[in-house]
């Protein structure tokens, strides 16, 4: 122990006894080895190399000197274990721990405040988006809330690259529609619209819950809604091949559409569509805004018809009075703007329009015309009462195309066209005339007394009206291009022939 230490500079140690006092019994002392009957004879023990002192005991730190952290260090006649100090490295590594959790408690604490916000954002912008009322209303539609959607926030995000520009495929007065893919390879189009008031809410709610009860080849399929978001958020199929519009009036560089039997079977396709929407449909539908550039096309040139945000579904008197009138001049009914009292006839109105498109390959409302047949529907009555047709049939398809079965189209137009709601034909009436055309010889195709009716009446009133709607009403009325689903900032228009939208307050 401590007297040991005091004496492990003492490298031999001699006793002397009593009896033999000339004669001393030596030994190296601890930790030392060697002869220790002559002087320097013992030396010193490197207790740290050899691991045994000159007892034959162990006395190394461990481990070759080393163990646990301490080291061995020789000294005269004995050897120390160093500890090496690990209090300061164990108190700043578990201070750093300590440090380390705190701060991923508070990120922790802030990730779940921050998810807890986003939650009751979402809520709020689905509580007043609508997303009770859509619940309520596809509740109350039987055998239908399966095949509408409602997808998250994340998923439409990620489909559209987070709403990337570069994901643009038109964008209009309703907002703007992205091209996105689904998580299972889907290529969808994705309607997002703009800042909506309580208003505009109810059209949005309206326009799914329409989609959600159609079925038909003919019409955009909606495959589902967004709501967390600010603004609603809708995800139809996606048609490929842009709107009738821009094929009509080469903003395509393709001749498909050159060919009078393609335009016949997009006009049926269309009359199709128009038929089941009011009469085959669970509740009749008006669409209310029929136009070439609603009319999307597919990879196969077959017709779709889109956007349905002003669409009525119709319950009893099969009639809708509207203290606001909503439309596009050119289709509108004149009827309608008149009366305020939306019918099935007026969709029949507008869609005579897109057929007498489809004949000319005119524009529904050109400045280039005169002002008394500024609209398309006018110019077209007057040269059916002069009987030139043949005059006014697009360039493109008048060589190839069977004349009888465009004029008895003609026809058929103009009966649309007819001033007065209840001599125009139903849409049904209208999709059966067609598929007759197509399906008809020359021969088949004679003219029917009744067709030409009070003729100078109804040129009167046409006038009439096309002063009232086409050029007084102008005057009060912000002047836009026409809107579409998609591309519809592609729709390039000179300022000879562009379209003012409604609304207009009725009075």
């Amino acid at each position: 122990g401590s007297s040991y230490r005091k004496t492990s500079q003492i490298s031999c140690v001699c006793d002397y006894t009593s009896h033999f006092s000339n004669y001393a019994s030596c030994r190296c002392n601890r930790g030392y080895t060697g002869n220790p009957y002559i002087p320097g004879g013992c030396k010193d023990i490197n207790e740290c190399e050899q691991g045994i002192d000159n007892y034959g005991n162990p006395y190394d730190c461990g481990g070759g000197g080393v163990i646990s952290g301490a080291t061995c260090i020789n000294l005269q006649g004995d050897y120390n274990c160093v500890y090496k100090n690990h209090r300061p490295l164990v108190k700043g590594l578990g201070s750093s721990f300590g440090s380390l959790i705190f701060i991923g408690a508070i990120y922790g604490l802030y990730k779940f405040i921050r998810r807890q916000r986003r939650l009751i954002q979402k809520k709020k912008f689905f509580k007043r988006n609508g997303g009770l009322l859509l619940q309520q209303q596809l509740t109350s539609t039987q055998g239908n809330v399966e095949s509408t959607r409602v997808f998250t926030s994340r998923e439409l995000a990620k489909a559209t690259e987070n709403f990337s520009i570069t994901r643009i495929l038109g964008q209009g007065g309703q907002g703007t529609v992205y091209k996105g893919m689904l998580v299972d390879g889907r290529i969808v189009a994705v309607k997002k619209s703009k800042v909506v008031d309580e208003d505009k809410l109810e059209e949005f709610i309206n326009e799914v819950v329409i989609l959600s009860k159609i079925n038909h080849r003919n019409i955009v399929k909606l495959l589902g809604c967004c709501l967390e978001t600010e603004v609603p958020v809708l995800v139809y199929e996606y048609i490929s091949n842009g709107n009738l519009f821009q094929h009509l009036y080469d903003e395509f560089d393709d001749y498909t559409i050159t060919t009078w039997e393609v335009r016949l079977r997009i006009a049926i396709d269309i009359a199709g569509a128009l038929s089941y929407l009011h009469s085959a449909a669970s509740s009749p539908i008006y669409h209310r805004d029929v136009k070439s550039t609603n009319i999307m096309l597919d990879e196969k040139y077959r017709a779709k018809v889109s956007d349905f945000g002003t669409s009525r579904t119709v319950t009893v008197d099969h009639t809708h009075l509207t203290t606001v009138v909503s439309g596009t001049v050119g289709y509108m009914d004149p009827e309608y703007f008149q009366s305020s009292q939306f019918t099935d006839k007026s969709d029949v109105y507008s869609f005579g329009v897109v057929l007498v498109e489809l004949i000319t390959g005119e524009k529904p409302v050109s400045f280039l015309r005169s002002q008394e047949h500024r609209t398309l529907a006018t110019y077209f009555t007057h040269v059916m009462k002069e009987n030139k047709l043949f005059d006014i049939i697009d360039a493109r398809i008048r060589d190839g195309c069977k004349l009888h079965q465009v004029t008895a189209a003609a026809k058929i137009a103009r009966k649309c066209l007819n001033m007065k709601g209840r001599k125009r034909p139903s849409m049904r009436e209208v999709s059966m005339e067609l598929e007759k055309i197509r399906a008809s010889s020359s021969v088949d195709m004679q003219p029917h007394d009744d067709e030409y009716v009070s003729e100078n009446e109804e040129d009167n009133e046409q006038r009439v009206m096309d002063v009232n709607i086409g050029v007084e009403s102008w005057n009060n009325v912000a002047v836009t291009a026409p809107a579409s689903q998609y591309n519809v900032a592609s729709s390039s228009l000179s300022s000879s022939d562009i379209e003012p939208l409604f609304p207009l307050q009725t009075r």
